[in-house]
């Protein structure tokens, strides 16, 4: 069993064999630009900041973008040696510029389902505050110089031992933990350096499904009571895996995630549901079942009496 994700098994036959027609995670990318409306997003962010709330765009796209994935759970699967899992976590792998010319960072958030866009903004902002530093260094960063010190042909062959230990389930927790390459989302905020968005590339390596890159305002003609149009919009390039999801699967949840967008409102409180495939790590506490939760405490009860026995044993 995988670390960061449980098989799935209730999974429609086409897309049971799917992963071995397409045996890589390029060979089965799907490329589209989802136009965020600017106006209602903006608007939404200047009113909660006359309520207190500096929240940013940003923050607002990601919180609707978990909040579809509360509704539509696919979403947050990937496949790895042909088979499909769902992820344990929500997790949003995300580069950070560093001040000057010091070297860019990559780490990840991790999110909850049951976030608000409050919570979100709280997150991204101690994740950017936490890596933005000339002198900030997060486990990501710590692994990547670890690497750079190897010999040429020796960290070939690591990096070989570290893609046969993907693909069978054998990498560390440590290591997927500290991997920017396994991840629920990839978001890159071109906007920020004044760039336009691009469609970013899969890594074939982890378990990202999907990356979203944010780029520059652009005018999109909409047709209106007869009449042609121009709204502002942001501009979100997403290339997908399409072995985890249908095209209209993805197509009917970026169409609710607009929804959201068009209203950020109804992000400020938590949904009062989910749709997972399971009920994993990052699950709100409140919102478990239980026997999940009877479970949980048996684990913890058996835990706290071992770590008791071995403290006694050490007197």
């Amino acid at each position: 069993m995988r670390k960061d994700g449980k098989l799935v098994k209730n999974v429609d036959p086409m897309y049971s064999l799917a992963p071995y027609f397409m045996r890589e995670r390029y060979d089965a990318q799907n490329m589209i630009t989802v136009y965020a409306p600017y106006e209602p997003v903006h608007n939404y962010v200047i009113d909660a900041r006359k309520r207190g709330y500096k929240i940013s765009h940003m923050a607002v796209i990601l919180a609707a973008y978990v909040r579809t994935l509360s509704e539509f759970n696919k979403l947050n699967r990937f496949v790895v040696n042909s088979r499909i899992y769902a992820h344990n976590d929500i997790s949003v792998g995300m580069v950070v510029l560093r001040p000057g010319e010091a070297d860019p960072s990559m780490s990840k958030m991790k999110f909850d389902l049951f976030d608000t866009v409050f919570d979100i903004n709280d997150n991204i902002n101690s994740y950017v505050e936490a890596n933005n530093k000339v002198d900030s260094s997060n486990d990501s960063d710590k692994i990547f110089k670890i690497l750079l010190k190897i010999p040429a042909f020796v960290f070939r062959f690591a990096l070989g031992c570290l893609r046969v230990m993907n693909k069978h389930g054998l990498l560390p927790k440590a290591i997927i933990e500290a991997s920017p390459f396994h991840n629920s989302l990839v978001f890159t905020n071109l906007a920020s350096i004044r760039t336009n968005h691009i469609y970013h590339h899969v890594y074939g390596f982890g378990t990202t499904s999907i990356i979203m890159a944010m780029g520059n305002n652009v005018e999109v003609p909409t047709r209106k009571k007869g009449e042609i149009i121009f709204e502002n919009m942001m501009p979100l390039g997403v290339v997908m895996d399409e072995r985890v999801a249908s095209g209209s699967y993805y197509a009917r949840a970026f169409a609710r995630m607009q929804e959201y967008l068009k209203n950020p409102v109804l992000l400020e409180t938590p949904p009062e549901k989910v749709n997972v495939d399971y009920e994993f790590e990052t699950l709100s506490e409140r919102f478990k079942s239980e026997k999940t939760k009877q479970k949980e405490a048996k684990a913890k009860a058996k835990a706290e009496a071992k770590a008791a026995k071995k403290a006694a044993k050490n007197k």
